[in-house]
């Protein structure tokens, strides 16, 4: 059945991916990209504004595994996650971890594993905090970017405001024995976190297909037929293997999740929540899955609990 869907995709996707991005011309927002190089690797950073001046307020968004930051920006209707935070006076800052979306390849794919992309984003933490003169900036990590942007405020903290763990991997996803440095992508691949319908077929009335269209478009455009593994590597271990030290995150911290999500571990979630520390706030997203920011009865939940936290 997904093979309709995936034609449907094939034969509209340039056309979507043209249409869609034409929008990023609108002259309220400003991109801008930065040049940033850590272990003599060249990666992608990048800031969107909403407006003149300089917003008061920074957010570094942090992707997950396969796929890189382009997921934040679905430009079509206000699904757009960078939008939504310019537009609430927040400068929009995305890394590409190394070897992911447009930073610099790298010839092992094993080598940018959560440890190390932590490194990098703490590199682009620090490039934002001497660029903007601010001293505190928030932190938003998705999927596999919550296990990078854990160990990265557990390293240090020093110039994190908040942090953001959204569809947090705490455990491993289950054992996998990953051999190849490098996932080959599909387009099957790419729709794969989309929920179904009750006859396996993408179920537009969750989420609707020019979303998937671009998403998928920008798949192709960005990330091309490879990505590293590494992190691929980290997480596919034993569900009794702890990926998040929830107990060490000290600032104020938001988790927020679908209830429909196949990747997390609702047991240990829910043990941590029945006992929370008073730095977290947890907020479920009844019906949601993996990608609740994209999905259609979710997506405004989605934005307005995010900035509901983070101008708390």
């Amino acid at each position: 059945m997904k093979k309709i869907s995936l034609l449907l995709i094939h034969i509209f996707v340039i056309f979507f991916f043209v249409s869609c991005s034409s929008d990023s011309s609108d002259s309220r927002y400003i991109y801008e990209e930065f040049p940033l190089e850590r272990n003599g690797i060249a990666l992608h950073l990048d800031r969107v504004t909403f407006g003149n001046g300089e917003p008061k307020n920074n957010i570094l968004l942090v992707h997950g595994v396969t796929y890189s930051s382009h997921e934040f920006n679905i430009d079509y209707k206000d699904y757009s996650l960078v939008k939504k935070l310019a537009n609430e006076g927040y400068a929009v800052w995305r890394i590409d971890i190394a070897g992911f979306g447009q930073s610099e390849p790298v010839n092992d794919g094993f080598m940018p594993d959560s440890a190390y992309a932590a490194d990098d984003v703490n590199a682009a933490v620090a490039f934002i905090v001497q660029k903007t003169g601010k001293e505190k900036i928030d932190l938003l990590g998705w999927s596999w970017g919550t296990v990078v942007s854990s160990l990265a405020t557990e390293a240090n903290s020093t110039h994190l405001n908040k942090l953001v763990l959204y569809a947090p991997i705490l455990t491993g996803i289950g054992s996998y024995t990953v051999n190849e440095p490098f996932h080959h992508n599909t387009w099957e691949h790419a729709i794969d976190d989309f929920q179904l319908n009750e006859v396996g077929e993408l179920d537009y009335t969750i989420t609707e297909p020019e979303v998937v269209e671009q998403w998928c478009s920008s798949c192709w455009h960005y990330d091309g037929d490879f990505s590293p593994n590494g992190g691929r590597r980290d997480i596919c271990v034993p569900e009794t293997t702890n990926l998040i030290n929830l107990y060490a995150l000290t600032i104020p911290t938001l988790l927020i999740y679908g209830d429909n999500d196949p990747y997390l571990n609702y047991e240990q979630l829910s043990n941590f929540t029945s006992n929370l520390p008073p730095n977290f706030k947890v907020e479920i997203i009844n019906g949601a899955s993996h990608v609740a920011m994209l999905e259609k009865p979710y997506y405004h939940d989605f934005q307005d609990r995010l900035i509901t936290f983070l101008k708390k």
